[in-house]
């Protein structure tokens, strides 16, 4: 079967590789005619320096009031800044490149900002968030960090910003795939967003978009889980991203696992601007502007050309996806904002049965073709002592999936629409010595339809409904600072689902960070997390409404040193104890933590939709240990990532055998970084290694009644070989004098590597296929911003 980056190996590596070889041939020329430009017209009395602008606003972290005084300084420069009224500071005529900043306030801990890129022609906007301090003391110096501390998320939490994600190479400038080189997280295949984070399913990852939750947040997304082959998400217009793989508090509920939130960005509001884009994968345009009054937009609108690339290859099946994103944001009063998004997003499969190979080719697909939207509004309302954020948000996800046999006749087929509208609101308390009050809730309400026939030889199934749930959060958190170094969270949730028996389930959470010195710091945090049941898990058996929500208790132990010149190095522990996990009553060797990966259909029984009986009777332990060091850039213009991780993660199934995880890479070492070597060229690479998969053979003896199934003896007994892989990217920048043109070289597994796969047996030719992930794969990007 074929994925998104196949896809594009077929693009570079078979028919078009003279196209893919001019474009980096003119890559390359273009770069030495500016050269020889700039050679053959020298003059002194003319620069050829380019200038943009830095503005931004200083907020106080816990009560996001203006910090008026600020100071602002550009280090190794002689720019700097104070910042004035509404805490805003701006700098004019700075030349372009990249810096660091330094922002310090008076009673504050001072903050690093790194990785600031400074255009012609786009002015860079910041949102500085300063933290007050709780160090006394005149002659008490407080180094400055660029590693800022969630005050939610204590432990187990990595903060990206969009250029840090833009520049990995290998990574399609794709949030998701930027993370995953994060510790503790699994990677089932290379062509795939499958978040498997410290041996948790992909099905337990909370999405968030400008505070509104979503269900996936990529194209062709799996149903009940959270994978897919790309995001749908435009990296351009995002701000920050946060990622927490563990301990998170109380404010984050339903899922397990993770928390990935994504804050976007304001739209400039001195004047019309955007950027257009073609890459690996698809073409898009960007614009951003003034909205009137206090206000502001952005907009953009992306397609894949796949569809023709495809075409043009004579391939059987033809994808095909659009997305589009939408924001506004008003500055209604000093105390109040208000912000709305859109995002629509269209996934389509085309197959084209025009031989038999076709149809052999094409009765391996599950057609998987989907509309979703996402939408909300955000009320952010400020008062002396503390601050509101309310968001109503809805997301809706039409998917519409389809598998047939080679005579064109459905086996399988499935309709449903998952509609959510969500209402969540957030009041934060502020006490005098750095104390805070958080209490907090959610009332959500799902449509959920579905028109599902499964039609197979030992069986079949067909259904018809609708129906509507419910569920209701409550939760309440208190954060303190003791002793002058030690910060405590303490939080309790009532969450309530009414589409099972069992509808309220209370959990207790607590972390602690202790700062034994200014750059060593102890971290700790335990507590109890519930997730309901997938929707579609419960519609395929009544005794399915019987499930309860997957128990799962954490802790995470962990220590942080700063060495200074932004390298930081984090030793984390952690243990998962799951229970009440869905497990199937008929494949009683099968639970659902081990679902939710790759394209799904017939190759796996159609085993993530969990259609089958089912029951709350599956248990499971997940631990390792993490060692991660990070430098982030620097006066030594050079950044990069070490992580080393070890895992094990165990699931038993109602037969009672305690098995490996779908999911268990025991080892994995991931190596990233790279060097500016000025403000125009940067060059990158990453290195991935882990330990191979645990895997179920197929039974080969032909004339065996069993032949071409799982040998579910021996569920999960073998493991493929390890697999490793290297990507290269090279980046170039072109200055003008109010434009910037951005072009890419990126190779993916360069010295290509054929990573191993789980065999599969193909129903149509009745072989077993032994299969392999993707080699080399070379792409380019090349993007205009003005």
């Amino acid at each position: 079967m074929y994925n998104l980056p196949n896809f594009l190996n077929l693009l570079f590596l078979r028919k078009n590789n003279r196209f893919a070889l001019v474009i980096i041939s003119l890559f390359f020329l273009a770069t030495s005619l500016q050269a020889q430009q700039q050679d053959t017209i020298p003059s002194p009395k003319v620069s050829n320096t380019k200038f943009g602008s830095l503005s931004g606003k200083v907020i106080d972290k816990m009560s996001q009031e203006e910090i008026i005084g600020a100071t602002i300084k550009i280090l190794g420069t002689k720019y700097g800044a104070v910042s004035r009224i509404n805490g805003r500071f701006k700098v004019d005529l700075l030349p372009a490149g990249s810096y660091r900043l330094r922002i310090s306030a008076n009673g504050y801990v001072p903050l690093e900002k790194t990785d600031v890129v400074v255009s012609p022609g786009r002015p860079i906007d910041l949102v500085v968030e300063l933290m007050q301090t709780s160090v006394k003391g005149e002659d008490v110096i407080v180094t400055a960090n660029p590693y800022e501390k969630n005050i939610d998320n204590i432990t187990s939490t990595l903060n990206y910003s969009s250029e840090e994600v833009r520049r990995l190479p290998g990574g399609f400038e794709d949030v998701v795939r930027a993370i995953s080189i994060a510790p503790g997280v699994a990677q089932a295949q290379n062509g795939r967003n499958d978040l498997l984070v410290r041996g948790g399913a992909p099905s337990e990852n909370l999405y968030l978009i400008n505070n509104i939750e979503s269900p996936n947040i990529n194209h062709f997304g799996t149903q009940g889980a959270g994978g897919g082959p790309l995001s749908f998400v435009n990296l351009d217009f995002v701000r920050d991203v946060s990622f927490s793989t563990g301990g998170f508090g109380v404010k984050y509920g339903d899922k397990t696992s993770s928390v990935l939130t994504l804050d976007l960005r304001d739209g400039r509001n001195d004047g019309l601007g955007g950027k257009a884009t073609i890459s690996a994968s698809q073409f898009g345009l960007n614009l951003e502007g003034p909205a009137g009054g206090n206000g502001d937009f952005l907009f953009s609108a992306r397609r894949s050309y796949l569809d023709f690339i495809f075409r043009a290859a004579g391939l059987s099946f033809i994808p095909t996806y659009w997305d589009f994103l939408g924001k506004v944001h008003y500055t209604l009063s000093k105390n109040d904002e208000l912000t709305a998004i859109g995002i629509g997003v269209v996934d389509y499969i085309v197959q084209l049965n025009r031989t038999d190979s076709d149809r052999i080719n094409n009765s391996q697909i599950l057609n998987n073709t989907q509309y979703q939207s996402l939408a909300g509004v955000t009320w952010k309302h400020l008062w002396g002592s503390g601050f509101l954020v309310t968001t109503l948000g809805e997301t809706s996800v039409d998917y519409r999936f389809k598998q047939v046999n080679v005579l064109e006749e459905p086996i399988f087929i499935n309709n449903s629409i998952e509609q959510e509208i969500n209402l969540r609101s957030d009041a934060t308390f502020l006490f005098s010595g750095g104390s805070e009050m958080t209490f907090g809730g959610q009332a959500k309400t799902i449509h959920f339809t579905t028109d599902l026939s499964l039609k197979q030889p030992a069986d079949s199934l067909s259904l018809s409904l609708a129906d509507r749930f419910y569920k209701y959060a409550l939760y309440s958190q208190y954060s303190s600072v003791l002793f002058s170094s030690l910060r405590l969270n303490l939080g309790g949730r009532l969450d309530y689902f009414s589409g099972i028996a069992t509808k309220f389930y209370p959990s207790l959470r607590g972390a602690l960070s202790y700062s034994l010195m200014n750059d060593l710091t102890l971290n700790a945090s335990g507590g109890r997390y519930y997730q309901s049941p997938s929707y579609i898990w419960l519609v395929a058996n009544p005794d399915n409404r019987n499930l309860n929500d997957i128990k799962t208790d954490v802790f995470v132990l962990g220590i942080d040193k700063f060495f200074g010149d932004g390298v930081k190095l984090t030793a984390e522990a952690y243990l998962k104890n799951y229970s009440d996990y869905p497990a199937s009553l008929s494949r009683q060797y099968l639970i659902l933590a081990n679902t939710g990966t790759g394209f799904g259909g017939e190759q796996d029984g159609f085993s993530s939709f969990g259609l089958e009986p089912l029951a709350s009777r599956g248990k499971g332990i997940a631990r390792g240990i993490e060692l991660s060091m990070q430098k982030k850039f620097s006066q030594i213009p050079c950044y990069g990532t070490v992580a080393l991780s070890f895992n094990q993660s165990r699931f038993t199934a109602i037969d009672g055998i305690e098995r490996p995880s779908n999911f268990d890479q025991t080892v994995i070492l991931n190596i990233s970084g790279g060097y500016k070597f000025n403000e125009l060229w940067e060059a990158g690479m990453k290195f991935r290694f882990a330990t191979g998969r645990p895997y179920t053979p197929i039974n080969a003896v032909s004339g065996d009644p069993s032949f071409g199934y799982q040998n579910v003896s021996q569920y999960n007994a073998l493991r493929l070989t390890p697999s490793h892989a290297l990507d290269i990217r090279v980046d170039k920048r072109w200055l003008f004098d109010t434009w910037t043109l951005i072009s890419y070289i990126d190779i993916q597994n360069i010295y290509n590597r054929k990573n191993p796969d789980a065999p599969v047996f193909n129903t149509a030719t009745r072989a077993i296929e032994v299969q392999t992930q993707l080699g080399i794969l070379p792409s380019i990007g090349i993007s205009a911003e003005f």
